[in-house]
């Protein structure tokens, strides 16, 4: 894959999907600060969008939940990006803009908990099979915490232009 070992590639997913979630918290934040922070928000995008694009191009037999992830934040962030470059926040995008990045931020660590469940040792002997209760209030909470942070997004984010 592009020149690529599967290890090297997969490390490469891994590292742009971890640079992923730390910029869009790092977003997240200054939304509910009303920041712009346009570097940030930047990386946050390409990283996202390589997430889920590079995503498609490993091993598989049949189409799965991570595929439908990947197409659901890629369509996700074609609104993110439209809110924010296209139509500048104005209106309703302001509001289209942060809920679509919070989802696709969200979707993304979905997939970060479940690897973590799957590849870290003390993890994965809680929840070998991925569906019981320690697997399931992880996900629970992890999606409590985006809505909770996505509310306080909408209501705060008004960014100066």
């Amino acid at each position: 894959m592009f020149g690529m070992s599967l290890a090297a590639f997969t490390q490469f997913h891994v590292v742009l999907s971890l640079v992923g979630i730390a910029a869009g918290l790092l977003i997240v934040v200054g939304m509910w600060k009303s920041e712009r922070m346009p570097y940030t928000t930047a990386l946050f995008l390409a990283t996202t969008i390589l997430t889920s694009v590079t995503g498609f191009f490993f091993p598989f037999v049949k189409i799965g939940p991570p595929h439908i992830f990947g197409v659901i934040s890629l369509v996700l962030l074609v609104f993110t990006l439209l809110g924010l470059y296209r139509y500048r926040l104005a209106g309703r995008w302001r509001a289209t803009y942060v809920v679509t990045a919070i989802i696709a931020l969200y979707l993304n660590s979905f997939v970060g908990v479940v690897q973590a469940f799957l590849k870290i040792p003390a993890l994965h002997a809680l929840a070998p099979q991925g569906n019981e209760p320690p697997f399931a209030v992880a996900q629970g909470l992890l999606l409590v915490l985006f809505v909770v942070a996505g509310v306080l997004a909408v209501r705060r984010f008004r960014p100066v232009a």
